[in-house]
Formats: structure tokens, sequence, C-alpha cells
């Protein structure tokens, strides 16, 4: 999984979204150091269409202010982090792949990470990205919070 250069970092919707929408918090730390390339943003094209999705619907719920600010920091997220986009996995490999996690609609984000191997896939979903889907996979699988822990770790 690791190669020269800066970490790569696969980001699940929830991390992604999270992040753009706090003021402050581990997710947007998250996405700050993405933003300044001090790790590499992984960007699978599922996970994009989710984020958008998301981000509208939060958006329809704010001021008209508000809601431009919220596309606007998503805008200026993916030009200052310039993620690798992974794109969508073929619908034959994601019914062949269900047995690989619990919940169907997290194969495509599974096997965009599969194909990406990133040296982290950040998730707060660890009711279905579970130990065992890491096992199974090979892939390193944490929250933020796991993730920041692991690096001070290597740090001190």
């Amino acid at each position: 999984m690791s190669r020269p250069g800066p970490l790569r970092l696969f980001l699940d919707s929830n991390v992604l979204t999270g992040g753009i929408l706090s003021e402050w918090g581990l997710d947007k730390a998250v996405l700050s150091i993405c933003a300044a390339r001090i790790c590499r943003m992984v960007l699978a094209e599922y996970v994009r269409e989710e984020v958008e999705e998301n981000l509208l619907s939060r958006a329809a719920e704010l001021s008209p202010a508000a809601a431009d600010q919220v596309i606007d920091d998503y805008s200026k997220l993916l030009k200052l982090a310039r993620p690798e986009i992974i794109p969508l996995p073929l619908a034959r490999e994601v019914a062949r792949s269900r047995h690989l996690i619990r919940h169907a609609a997290d194969v495509p984000v599974l096997l965009s990470a599969m194909q990406a191997q990133p040296d982290w896939l950040l998730t707060h979903n660890t009711q279905h990205f579970t130990v065992a889907v890491a096992k199974r996979t090979g892939l390193r699988i944490a929250t933020p919070l796991e993730f920041f822990r692991a690096l001070a770790e290597e740090i001190s």
C-alpha cells in the first residue's frame, strides 16, 4: 500500500461531508491536510456523487448565503487538494463483490478503495467498515481519530 510521497487518504462520504459542513474537528483537520497537500486525497467517483447529493440537500436547508458558502468551500477544497479520482466500479464487479461488506450501498465504496490501495481508508461507518472487512480486503480502515492517534504514535 505505501508508496513514496505523501500518505494517500481515501475518504468516505461521511468524513468529507462532515469536514465541509463543520467549523472545526477531526474531519475538517483531515480535509485541511489534504488541501495543504500534506496528504493526498483519494476520491472515489461514487463518494464524490454521494457527497454532492448530501451537500445540495443540506444547502437547501440553509440561507442562500450559507448555501453558497458550503458549495464554494467544497469547490475550493477540490481545487486545493487536487484529489486522485477513482472511477466507478463496473456493475458486475459490484454484484460479484457483495459478500465483502454487510451493507450493499457500501460495496462500490469498498471496491473503489480496493482499486486505489490507499494508505488509509477514513470513515465513521465502523458498523459496516469493520475489522473483518479490513482483513478481507487488506485495507487499513480507521476513523479520523484513530488515524491521527496512529500518526501521533509514529512521530513520538
